[in-house]
């Protein structure tokens, strides 16, 4: 047995798990969304943290209604920060550590989806699944998960499609989650095409971000690859398009934004991220 430890730094998320617990409670909308798989950001809980929740808490696997509170599924978890070329990479523990309890890997999924898939180890730290893990862990105990990265090009398509097809040949209940934060902007992250100010804040919210954002509410993978990349929008578009591939496999019709925001509604700085939070659905929800 190997366990994967925690690699982000205190303050990402918090560490006493009452805490933890009251604040993914005061996030959570009422009840569950049924989605098949949902995109959320990965900054610190204090910038994105309440987006990450409305985007896990609309899931339930692709093969049920509503999902299993006894955690009777398996969530993948696709992360990014790969250029487009990478190889894909997967973690190979087989628990990953939070501070509600350790969440095991689904490792027969991961078997199954590697007889497809050639991944690389995943042995580097990342915040992209990590921040995660502690928020689905306090909505759905007893979750097993898959760890996985997915570099921006169509290489994310095709790993999104496989993992539903392994899930398939499993009879697995999967959902998944693909991690990304939209437009890096200002000093900090070298790209101010727009100058500063609120014309800058303007551009990112109403044009650049919201560019990557409708592809993806159109469920066009290779569309959202093809901005994030012309626009610099997106940090992991790879991940957000391996969520929809395996979305549209699972039978998803409709994506909805359920929120977006900017760092800036929390600090007031020359450079800001934007955040958004989507699910897609196979049916409407009632």
């Amino acid at each position: 047995m190997s366990l994967r430890r925690r690699c982000l730094p205190r303050g990402w998320y918090p560490d006493d798990p009452t805490s933890l617990r009251d604040l993914v409670r005061s996030w959570k909308p009422p009840g569950f969304g049924g989605a098949v798989a949902a995109v959320a950001p990965h900054a610190g809980w204090t910038f994105s943290g309440r987006l990450s929740v409305l985007a896990a808490a609309s899931l339930a696997p692709a093969t049920l209604t509503a999902p299993d509170l006894t955690g009777n599924f398996t969530l993948a978890i696709f992360g990014g920060h790969l250029p487009s070329g990478a190889r894909p990479l997967a973690a190979g523990e087989s628990s990953f550590e939070t501070p509600l309890g350790d969440l095991a890997a689904d490792g027969e999924l991961l078997q199954k989806l590697n007889s497809s898939v050639a991944f690389g180890i995943d042995d580097q730290p990342d915040n992209t699944v990590e921040v995660l893990l502690p928020i689905v862990a306090a909505l759905f105990p007893g979750i097993r998960i898959l760890w996985l990265r997915a570099p921006n090009d169509k290489s994310a398509i095709e790993l999104g499609h496989a993992l539903f097809d392994a899930s398939a040949v499993l009879g697995r209940a999967v959902a998944c989650i693909g991690s990304t934060d939209l437009t890096h902007y200002g000093p900090n992250y070298g790209f101010s095409p727009q100058g500063h100010g609120r014309e800058a804040e303007a551009w990112v919210r109403d044009t650049n971000d919201r560019r990557f954002i409708d592809a993806l509410l159109e469920m066009d993978a290779p569309e959202a690859l093809r901005r994030a990349e012309a626009g610099r929008s997106a940090c992991s578009s790879g991940a957000a398009a391996a969520a929809v591939a395996f979305a549209r496999s699972g039978g998803a019709t409709r994506a909805t934004l359920l929120d977006y925001a900017t760092s800036l509604d929390v600090r007031q700085d020359d450079s800001f991220v934007g955040y958004a939070a989507i699910a897609f659905h196979r049916q409407e929800v009632p």
